[in-house]
């Protein structure tokens, strides 16, 4: 069976490639996908964004779709960057330019204050409609530089407690079974096996 997942970003869809290797799916990205429709994600949360990715591919392939929005949660920032996560430093947005932006805001700040969160929300979606939408966390520090090569986004200032290390320094198999996307994506894959078993007996 295809799943039609609603990113161009190589680097996520290979993470969810990866987390959900195990199921028996043709994972196809919107990148490789002939003239797609223009999704705005102007939802005010990520499983508002999520659902309107899933729902829009769906009813344009007639697919089952997986629609993806997930994002960094600072406390001090009042949950900014939040949805607005990879376009935070502005219309010439870039990994670098964001994290950039999230040490200048926390200048000063000490460890205690730095408080974060990952969320990731996906949807599925049907040609008859939403399937369902789960949500995934992880809970970190923001830290003062960035270590790390592994890994996107915020990945290199996102520390771990338990392992005082960053995502991009603890790499994508650490990463992989404890992250946001990973917990949103175990909630996905149960969705996922009922439906494929339900597409078999009918």
């Amino acid at each position: 069976m295809d799943l039609i997942v609603a990113t161009k970003n190589k680097k996520k869809f290979a993470e969810i490639r990866a987390i959900l290797k195990d199921l028996k799916l043709n994972l196809i990205s919107l990148a490789d996908i002939p003239r797609p429709p223009r999704i705005i994600e102007n939802g005010k949360t990520f499983q508002a964004n999520a659902i309107k990715k899933a729902r829009k591919l769906a009813h344009f392939t007639g697919k089952l779709s997986m629609g993806e929005d997930s994002g960094l949660c600072i406390d001090a920032l009042g949950g900014a960057p939040g949805v607005y996560s990879s376009r935070f430093s502005g219309k010439n947005k870039s990994d670098a330019k964001n994290n950039r932006k999230v040490l200048k805001l926390l200048n000063g700040l000490p460890l205690s204050k730095r408080k974060a969160y990952y969320v990731c929300a996906v949807a599925l979606a049907d040609k008859h409609g939403l399937v369902e939408v789960v949500e995934g966390k992880c809970n970190g520090i923001i830290g003062f530089e960035l270590k790390g090569d592994s890994g996107f986004g915020y990945d290199p200032l996102f520390i771990i407690p338990k392992y005082k290390k960053t995502f991009a320094q603890l790499g994508e198999k650490i990463k992989h079974k404890m992250s946001h996307r990973y917990h949103a994506l175990e909630s996905a894959r149960k969705i996922i096996k009922k439906y494929i078993e339900k597409q078999g007996r009918s």
